[in-house]
């Protein structure tokens, strides 16, 4: 798994890593030399005490060590750059398939879960290669060239480098083995614990209302203490694996330099070949800790790839058409034909055979009880959701068969949560058109009766927005969104309980402001108190996914039991009037 997340990144990194490869092998290749150099030195220089050899070998010492350094400062810049890009890649790619997820696989693999992905998660992916791409060529070739250049010591003294081999490689991979699980388990636990923690900050003020925060701190302990246990488990087997493998290598450098000795006494051995011996030996052990540190990080890595392929080979349950069809005709007008939708796993279903045509000039609202499904049929027009049975068509084209940009960009929804993004107030209003003037700006802000307080900011339209809107009141953020939707200039306005936050001076004002704002445009109105619907053009009632009723106010004041309901519900006289 691990491999298949790498294999694009890598192969669109390739210059940088052939390059990478050649300055690794330049520099194994000067290092495996050193150990023999040095031997000739002793053996032939220092024991010989000839002094003009000494100086013409400790020359080309110098000379390969010059070059060895060299090749490994460049050799780590590539690698460095290299699995930057790596993680660039990656991070984009999840970025990317994120953004064409509907609700659906957003709700499945939960929000906190894929921040986890396109940051920790690529993070440790990142690093692996990192710690590959530095010791791809190097370990190998050191850890082979050490053992045929230990050979050309002396042969019977390698027999303990090839015994040394085989017993690290399965102690590591037994090792490996057990690390896996154990790793999974680590990252589903912080996936937890920052899912608890997204929670407990977003509601805040709820936690503090209900006077729950020793429930959350006990709450958020458990995760942390899960958390800390699989972490344990994990830590623990990973203190084991640094020891173990040290005391195998040990355990065999004291037996060559015994071994060694006797050679050396029995005339088998020269000083200096022992003395290259152990260099080796050395550059061997070197090659396997680099290797068994590249190994201990590989498991978590691989978990974490894993997740990430989770994400990149999640298919979007709403995609765009494979053939867009063309518009028959422009204007924004809306149409639901028998139009059915069943969230996963439900019981039943939210929507049933609804109907409902809104013309452009023709403001049509959506009244109902709470999961009537309301949210739900305003969502199925610029597919946030795709219709379960039915169809929704824009200007005479099914949704599903309109290129995506095309259908975005004819309509402007407002959402009842209304999010505003870290900036300002004026990056926020041309968020859905970007070279909008000043003059639009405050236009937009003066029917969505926000101009005032805007004015009232003391830097205007380039006063700080917090993410999400945090620094601004409930009413402020939605009359900022509908402002956005204006400076848009859709086709089709969908407001989903758009004014639910506004008092009843500012809500009649902004309509009337709308109504001679927007006199061509489609608009689809869901609210909740019948002062916002009541002079649509048409009041579409909803009950339990069904449409009950449809007319003008007073036909349905008149005749419909469930818009009845709705009227006598409402707090005061005047809006049931």
């Amino acid at each position: 798994m691990l491999a298949r997340v790498l294999r694009d990144p890598v192969r669109s990194h390739l210059t940088p890593l052939l390059l990478l490869v050649l300055l690794q092998l330049v520099q194994s290749v000067a290092t495996l030399y050193l150990p023999t150099l040095n031997a000739d030195i002793i053996d032939n220089g220092v024991l010989k005490g000839d002094t003009n050899y000494i100086l013409q070998i400790g020359g080309w010492m110098l000379a390969v060590t010059v070059l060895q350094v060299a090749c490994a400062a460049g050799a780590t810049y590539f690698a460095a750059f290299t699995s930057m890009g790596v993680g660039h890649h990656i991070r984009a790619a999840v970025f990317s398939r994120v953004q064409r997820f509907s609700a659906r696989e957003m709700g499945r693999l939960g929000t906190s879960s894929l921040i986890m992905r396109t940051t920790n998660d690529v993070q440790q992916v990142q690093m692996v290669a990192l710690l590959a791409l530095t010791v791809m060529v190097s370990a190998p070739m050191m850890g082979i060239g050490s053992i045929v250049m230990a050979l050309g010591q002396d042969v019977p003294l390698s027999g303990l480098l090839l015994a040394l081999v085989p017993v690290l490689g399965i102690l590591i991979a037994l090792l490996m083995r057990r690390m896996q699980p154990l790793q999974r388990a680590v990252q589903q636990r912080m996936d937890t614990i920052n899912r608890v923690m997204r929670e407990q900050i977003s509601g805040v003020r709820v936690i503090r209302a209900f006077v729950k925060d020793r429930h959350e701190q006990q709450r958020f302990g458990q995760a942390n203490e899960d958390l800390l246990d699989a972490s344990m488990r994990t830590g623990r087997l990973m203190a084991l694996m640094v020891p173990v493998v040290m005391l195998t290598v040990n355990v065999c450098s004291v037996g060559v330099v015994w071994f060694g000795a006797q050679r050396i006494d029995s005339g088998g051995m020269q000083i200096g070949a022992l003395t290259a011996f152990l260099s080796y030996l050395v550059q061997m052990l070197t090659s396997v800790v680099l290797a068994t540190s590249m190994f201990m990080l590989v498991p978590r890595a691989t978990v974490c790839a894993e997740r990430i392929q989770e994400v990149l080979t999640t298919e979007p349950s709403i995609a765009p058409p494979a053939a867009p069809r063309r518009e028959t005709h422009r204007g924004g007008r809306v149409e639901l034909r028998q139009a059915g939708f069943f969230y996963p796993g439900a019981e039943a279903p939210v929507l049933q055979d609804v109907d409902l045509v809104a013309e452009p000039g023709e403001t049509v609202a959506v009244i109902g009880s709470t999961g009537s499904g309301k949210s739900t049929l305003l969502g199925m027009v610029p597919r946030l959701f795709d219709v379960t049975s039915g169809q929704v068509l824009v200007n005479g084209v099914d949704v599903r068969e309109m290129e995506p940009g095309t259908l975005t960009s004819r309509i402007g929804l407002v959402p009842q949560a209304a999010y505003l993004f870290t900036g300002t107030v004026a990056s926020n209003l041309r968020y859905g058109r970007a070279e909008a003037t000043d003059a639009e700006l405050w236009a937009a802000l003066e029917v969505a009766q926000a101009k005032d307080f805007v004015e009232r900011m003391d830097d205007g339209l380039q006063a700080s927005v917090s993410r999400g809107g945090t620094n601004l009141s409930g009413g402020q953020r939605q009359r900022l969104a509908i402002a956005r939707a204006l400076v848009h200039r859709p086709e089709i306005f969908l407001f989903d309980d758009s004014f639910s936050a506004l008092d009843y001076a500012t809500d009649a004002a902004l309509r009337e402001a709308l109504a001679w704002h927007i006199p061509q445009a489609t608009v689809i109105n869901v609210a909740q108190r019948v002062s916002t619907v009541r002079e649509a053009d048409r009041i579409v009632v909803l009950d339990q996914g069904r449409v009950v009723g449809s007319g003008t106010h007073s036909e349905l004041a008149a005749a419909n039991a469930t818009y009845q309901e709705i009227l006598a519900s409402q707090r005061t006289e005047e809006e049931a009037a």
